[in-house]
């Protein structure tokens, strides 16, 4: 992306990307962290065999979770974003369909608990589990609605203040004895509380469901949603294949995977999701004004996010023994798999940029085949792995896996404008790689003494290669200059960036 290209985003822009992913960076920093945290303390509160169904409870919720919303949220805010005379037909299209498919979606994770010969605790659990997807659901469908409006110091506040909730709620009932039962009784009552501040908050802003409902607007989103619905489904049982399948043949395993997947997961909400929900409204708005800038944007967001997350990857991979800190020695293979896990984590983050771009060009068909393609690969190397190195194959097949769907992605979203030229070059990547290198160099040498020297000693190895390599353009720092100094104070930042 030329200087031009960079400068094409405008101030105003900038502004509210900055102000947007500040908000929600708060919120996943406070709310996310805070709900982190608690589930690293659940998990010997509850103990290995209850957080065993926990984790497995949570898989089935999570697969049941993408049925109900049917992908109508991202198709939601991108057309709310660019026409937000709509809103209040959407609100009444989504109030509407969306509760079916929550039935549909319960009644299906429950089928599926019974006949898949799970334990009695596992069947129950799913049962009382799956009711808040119906409450969560009448919540998320409003907090899609308000993204949309970019009232994202709205829907940050109310997310923070729906995790404390959650955290005091299931801190009682534990005390009180009620295990399982009264973690699930707290995510139900406090994801009621997160519906009517969020439906308080909408009306307040001037928009109500219109009926009777619009069929061509309906026959619209759902053919604009079915493939993404389908993908979405496919992405949670891509995410939750290796613990529904170690769950069913290692079950003594579920639980150091789970362990492992609660701290990937919290690393792709904080520094993946975060940037993407607050981008997604410019995106779609960019895409229709001016598709060079847009499919530098794409560029530039992906590389920011493999500069950003390579360093964290290689310090939890090399330095994951530590978490049996935290963990406990009994959870000793979680630091195997993270050691794997993480890589996933890295790919993950990477692939979810160009997934959404393809949403951004109403391309979500080619990301459903490619995530479908995924899930089979998973599915076959678990299946061969899982006998042969046991519960450490699991994230071994989800990397692998991973790695293929990135390829295609990404080979897919240049495709679709032959005449484009990648604005990331090989060469400005070879020199991330190369620094990488010699971050993972010294955590290796200066962990041997001790693992924090190590994790402190590779970061400031790490930024000093990127300089010195001149990893970053200078028009990579243009555009990184024009979004630190709209955020507040961000003018005492950029006065020290290079270039």
């Amino acid at each position: 992306m030329s200087e031009s290209s960079a400068s094409s985003i405008s101030t105003d822009a900038a502004r509210r990307a900055a102000r947007n992913v500040g908000a929600i960076a708060l919120a996943q920093i406070v709310s996310k962290g805070a709900l982190f945290a608690w589930q690293l303390v659940l998990i010997p509160l509850l103990g290995k065999s209850a957080y065993g169904i926990y984790t497995t409870v949570t898989a089935f919720f999570l697969v049941g979770v993408a049925v109900a919303s049917f992908g109508m949220g991202n198709i939601v805010i991108r057309e709310v974003a660019r026409r937000t005379a709509l809103a209040g037909k959407y609100l009444s299209a989504t109030l509407f369909y969306q509760t079916i498919l929550a039935l549909v979606a319960y009644l299906g994770i429950n089928a599926v608990a019974a006949l898949g010969d799970y334990t009695p605790e596992v069947r129950g659990f799913v049962a009382v589990a799956g009711l808040s997807m119906f409450v969560d659901q009448l919540g998320t469908m409003v907090y899609e609605q308000l993204l949309a409006r970019e009232q994202m110091v709205t829907t940050s506040l109310v997310e923070i203040g729906t995790v404390i909730v959650r955290i005091v709620l299931t801190a009682l009932a534990l005390v009180a004895g009620l295990g399982l039962v009264g973690v699930y009784a707290a995510t139900i009552l406090s994801g009621l509380a997160r519906a009517l501040v969020l439906w308080r908050a909408l009306l307040a802003d001037g928009v109500r469901p219109e009926f009777p409902l619009d069929r061509a607007l309906v026959r619209n989103l759902f053919a604009d949603a079915t493939p993404l619905a389908l993908a979405a489904f496919v992405n949670q049982a891509y995410t939750q294949l290796d613990r529904l399948v170690t769950g069913r043949f290692i079950p003594e395993g579920v639980a150091y995977l789970g362990a492992a997947f609660i701290i990937i997961v919290g690393m792709v909400e904080l520094l993946s999701t975060t940037v993407l929900i607050a981008v997604f409204p410019i995106m779609s708005r960019t895409y229709s004004e001016n598709p060079v800038v847009f499919r530098a944007l794409v560029s530039r967001l992906a590389f920011f996010t493999l500069l950003i997350v390579l360093p964290i990857t290689l310090a939890l991979s090399i330095f994951s023994h530590t978490f049996t800190l935290v963990f406990g020695a009994d959870f000793l293979p979680t630091a195997d798999i993270l050691r794997v896990l993480v890589w996933y984590g890295l790919l993950a983050m990477v692939s979810n940029v160009f997934a959404q771009a393809l949403l951004v060009q109403n391309q979500q068909r080619i990301t459903l085949g490619v995530r479908a393609a995924g899930l089979t690969l998973n599915l076959g190397l678990l299946l061969f792995l899982l006998p042969r190195f046991g519960v450490r194959g699991a994230p071994l097949a989800t990397a692998s896996a991973e790695a293929l769907v990135l390829l295609a992605l990404v080979w897919l979203f240049w495709r679709l404008d032959r005449g484009a030229a990648p604005v990331i070059r090989t060469g400005q990547i070879a020199r991330l790689l190369i620094a990488g290198g010699l971050a993972a160099a010294a955590m290796l040498l200066l962990g041997s003494l001790h693992f924090i020297l190590g994790i402190v000693g590779g970061l400031l190895v790490y930024a000093v290669a990127v300089l010195l390599l001149r990893v970053l353009h200078a028009d990579d720092w243009a555009l990184l200059r024009r979004l630190i100094e709209a955020m507040p104070g961000g003018g005492l930042v950029a006065r020290w960036l290079p270039g």
